[in-house]
């Protein structure tokens, strides 16, 4: 859970509780710090704050160095604004749906490619070694929008900025870093029963921590904005062309394989085919 404090008459945070744990048993916050974290209506001194009393029963304070007083820090905090609430449910979901439209898009033009070029689509759908390694090339350019830009086409059509907690963008060290490990603990190299693992283990870190795993470690955030209905409606547009261009690729040789698979399901698709069902070369 993220803390901000006010110390010396200055807005402080986000920390993380963890991090705020540590300043208390090291004497360097007061039990009368001014302290908020998302879920309480205004600001509170640190000591009363549940998540906080067992480690200042504990600690001597007597000879800390609290700084201003209390009534200093009650008028600093007068003019200071409110924190800015954490990420919500909401942006959790903003953040899915941009990422999954960016892959989307990606995989779309990547089996575009793969068709233009003349490649044997029904090979490399077969071969395990290149679709584990399929989006690696977005991930590549996508620490490089990150660091250059701070958004993706994805984040960008719904609002999201990924920045480092103090507002800079994220250098390309960290960005490269953020997408490794989105791609490999995030999304599984996009395995589909992996992928849902993946998912479904990030969304319970990031409601246990306020952000998911690869940000909270890399101290960084996403920053929405209000969106206008028509980035929402370009969000769906995007999704069902990238879609159907996939299919429209890949989705003969899927239906062949399991239509070899399935003796019921080849007799049904030669009744109503969907599409032309190549033959095997």
């Amino acid at each position: 859970m993220d803390i901000w404090i006010i110390r010396n008459g200055e807005q402080v945070g986000p920390i993380h509780d963890y991090e705020a744990r540590r300043r208390i048993e090291a004497r360097e916050l007061a039990r009368d710090t001014p302290a908020w974290h998302e879920g309480l209506d205004a600001w509170r001194p640190l000591g009363e704050i549940p998540l906080f009393k067992d480690a200042f029963n504990w600690v001597y304070l007597d000879d800390l160095e609290t700084g201003p007083s209390h009534e200093e820090e009650e008028q600093a905090l007068r003019g200071s604004p409110r924190p800015p609430p954490l990420p919500t449910g909401p942006v959790l979901g903003r953040r899915f749906w941009a990422r999954w439209l960016d892959i989307h898009v990606y995989i779309a033009m990547w089996w575009l490619v793969m068709w233009a070029s003349g490649r044997n689509i029904e090979a490399v759908l077969n071969n395990p070694w290149i679709m584990v390694a399929q989006l690696m090339p977005w991930f590549i350019l996508e620490s490089i929008l990150i660091h250059r830009y701070g958004t993706t086409p994805g984040k960008w059509l719904l609002g999201l900025r990924v920045t480092n907690t103090n507002g800079t963008p994220l250098s390309l060290s960290a960005a490269t870093l953020r997408s490794i490990l989105i791609l490999v603990g995030g999304i599984g190299f996009g395995w589909s029963p992996l992928a849902l693992f993946c998912q479904a283990l990030s969304f319970f870190i990031a409601k246990r921590l306020g952000n998911p795993l690869w940000d909270h470690v890399g101290g960084h955030r996403v920053q929405a904005s209000p969106l206008a209905a028509w980035r929402i409606i370009t969000v769906i547009c995007m999704f069902f062309a990238a879609l159907q261009l996939q299919m429209a690729v890949i989705a003969p040789y899927v239906l062949r394989n399991a239509a070899e698979t399935f003796p019921f399901l080849k007799e049904e698709l030669q009744k109503n085919p969907p599409w032309h069902l190549p033959e095997r070369s």
